[in-house]
């Protein structure tokens, strides 16, 4: 079989090859190329059958020869098949969302829904939409009619769709738009799916929306491609096995807890168990700034110091599938929550104060460690997805049961 891949611009973090790795046994490959490279690659390139990724997903549509109904209604497509002798434009991201909305359990019969963006993945979500009977969808564009300079009008929608590329790695910290307003949005889907939980996602999140990702919508799409690639069907619980795989190997693993708590030992022991590299937040501070904690704090000060851990922290987060040891005041600053939960899996170590060693930590050393601890419990509980009492276990055993919790949380997501 000639292989089969994935054309777009820039896919360096493209999850598609293990996607299609775990659907069947067939080359796959990443295909970047500049937009005047399309047409020429798509007619000369030696291929079974292609996706097509943003922001080439109407761009392509002149060089096939025919379109599917499906594609042809939409005007987008993300797959493209060789069948006798010509090129025919699919849309299998059609079928991606219509089983995200579905494992969202969002509720669209009747609701008037907001599409973020103007492009190829609007236009599938606008026809999945339409079809399940949502009374009214916009369209939220730049320039149009209905922009976001006007989104007052739509603070009655009930559900949105992110389909911009707005708040996607590498620009993790951005946002389309602010959800304050939308006092009658249930639900809020974001096609993106790098990082795990946009800006956009983690704010709904906190307003008590529920919310999903563009993983689920990822897999569904590929395993209906695969389908095409092969000619045969696929179980539709694959969808669900392989996006809990992918979801486990992408999150991290954020250590937060007092200073002398056991992050370090701990996250070391973790890093063995799972096979993932770890990364101490305090080691690359003092990396970057060629001298170790205590002499930051006594030349420059807290503040200072602070400062370069939410930059360090905001650039080594992105990193997917890593164990993160973090400081023990990395709470101090609420800044620096988005940068914990949009890939972590957060874990708080607690350790009574009595128990917790000063030795080097200058902040321990000059305040009662009571007080310390009492000031920041509150945003440990508040940011942590999981709390391990670790007093009467060892660092081996906290090491297992914060193992036990990772794996048992993204087996059921």
């Amino acid at each position: 079989m000639k292989p089969c891949g994935l054309l777009g611009r820039k896919l360096s973090h493209s999850f598609s090859p293990q996607i299609h790795a775990l659907l069947g046994n067939y080359p796959y490959q990443l295909f970047e190329k500049e937009p005047e490279e399309v047409g020429t690659f798509i007619h000369s390139a030696d291929y079974t059958a292609l996706n097509v990724t943003v922001p080439y997903k109407e761009l392509v549509i002149p060089f096939l020869d025919a379109l599917t109904p499906q594609a042809s209604k939409i005007g987008a497509v993300n797959t493209i098949l060789r069948q006798n002798g010509q090129l025919i434009g699919e849309n299998t991201d059609y079928y991606g969302f219509k089983q995200m909305l579905m494992h969202a359990q969002a509720q669209v019969q009747g609701e008037k829904a907001l599409i973020l963006g103007s492009g190829g993945a609007s236009k599938t979500v606008h026809a999945v939409l339409s079809d399940l009977g949502v009374s009214q969808v916009i369209t939220i564009s730049r320039h149009g009619t209905d922009n976001y300079d006007t989104i007052e009008r739509h603070y009655d929608a009930g559900l949105i769709v992110n389909a911009t590329p707005v708040g996607m790695y590498p620009e993790n910290y951005a946002a389309v738009l602010d959800l304050s307003g939308f006092t009658r949005c249930t639900c809020v889907l974001d096609l993106i799916y790098n990082p795990a939980k946009t800006r956009l996602l983690l704010q709904a999140e906190s307003l008590g929306m529920r919310t999903q990702n563009g993983l689920w919508m990822l897999v569904a799409q590929a395993k209906r491609a695969a389908e095409l690639f092969m000619q045969d069907a696929i179980p539709d619980s694959k969808i669900g096995e392989i996006y809990r795989t992918l979801s486990r190997e992408s999150r991290n693993i954020v250590l937060i807890g007092m200073p002398g708590c056991g992050k370090s030992t701990v996250g070391t022991l973790l890093a063995e168990r799972s096979g993932r590299k770890i990364f101490s937040l305090d080691a690359e501070i003092e990396k970057e700034a060629g001298m170790s904690i205590p002499e930051i704090f006594a030349r420059y000060g807290e503040s200072h110091f602070r400062t370069l851990e939410t930059n360090i922290l905001r650039r080594v987060a992105k990193i997917p599938g890593i164990i993160l040891d973090c400081g023990g005041g990395i709470v101090t600053r609420q800044e620096n929550d988005e940068a914990l939960q949009q890939n972590g899996f957060v874990v708080f170590i607690n350790r009574g104060w009595q128990d917790l060693p000063t030795d080097g930590r200058p902040l321990s050393q000059k305040n009662a460690l009571s007080n310390l601890y009492v000031q920041r419990l509150p945003r440990y509980r508040a940011l942590c997805d999981v709390e391990i009492d670790s007093l009467r276990l060892n660092a081996q055993q906290t090491a297992e049961r914060i193992w036990e919790a990772f794996t048992d949380e993204n087996s059921c997501t």
